[in-house]
């Protein structure tokens, strides 16, 4: 049985997963015979997450911008419906859920509840602080939006480092606010099963003049619609989730 944040958080409505389905179908038909298609890609500005290193590295012009400790999947890598894996592959960030939420924010079916917790609350493992919902442009990770696997918060933060999570990529609350606030909609994520490429780090400098967030090129490349993201209503005093 699944835990009751599992399946709090894994509700897409039966309108959603219809709209959603035809762009599945025709992501599996147009990218998964071309692979190579990728391989043309200037994909130098991307996120990219190693499961074996459990890290997560910002990469923009070529260069290593940040990177953070993450927590992938304690039941392993896939996309198949129910296996709680972690998928491969090229994503893309669909939408951001979040904005302005205080850290540690918990959220219940993607809405701010208002409750705020502190880092390794005992008992407790819901997502929290700011959602980044990917969509899978591979016949490998197709049901990734529809599975809700997503860059989230967690307050489980010293498990952060190992695979601990339900699916999702599990970060600090300080570290998916920063990641969060550098990647709009349509972000290019790369799930690697291998280690971080080597990669030079920014020159000290390079973060004060390139301030501009990612731009994923696969948007551009696979002709797939970004999806906008939701305006989140107020909740309290500060924000709401969707």
């Amino acid at each position: 049985m699944l835990p009751q944040f599992l399946r709090d958080k894994c509700t897409v409505s039966a309108k959603n997963t219809a709209m959603f389905r035809p762009l599945t179908i025709a992501l599996c038909l147009s990218v998964a015979p071309g692979w190579h298609l990728f391989a043309q890609l200037d994909t130098a500005d991307r996120v990219i997450v190693s499961v074996r290193d459990q890290r997560l590295m910002l990469v923009r012009s070529g260069f290593a911008v940040a990177t953070y400790p993450v927590s992938t999947s304690k039941y392993g890598l896939g996309d198949r419906w129910g296996s709680l894996a972690t998928p491969l592959g090229f994503l893309q960030v669909a939408q951001k859920i979040g904005d302005h939420a205080p850290n540690g924010a918990v959220f219940h079916n993607r809405r701010w509840t208002g409750e705020i917790l502190a880092p390794n609350a005992p008992g407790r493992d819901p997502v929290i602080t700011r959602i980044i919902w990917l969509r899978g442009l591979e016949a490998a990770n197709a049901h990734a939006f529809s599975r809700c696997i997503y860059i989230h918060g967690t307050p489980e933060e010293k498990i952060i480092g190992r695979p601990a999570s339900y699916g999702c990529i599990r970060m600090k609350s300080s570290d998916v606010t920063a990641l969060y606030d550098l990647l709009p909609i349509g972000a290019l994520v790369q799930i690697v099963p291998d280690a971080l490429p080597k990669t030079a780090k920014a020159p000290r400098n390079f973060q004060l003049i390139n301030q501009q967030p990612v731009v994923s090129t696969a948007t551009k490349a696979s002709s797939v619609p970004q999806a906008k993201a939701r305006s989140l209503p107020l909740l309290a005093s500060s924000h709401g989730g969707a």
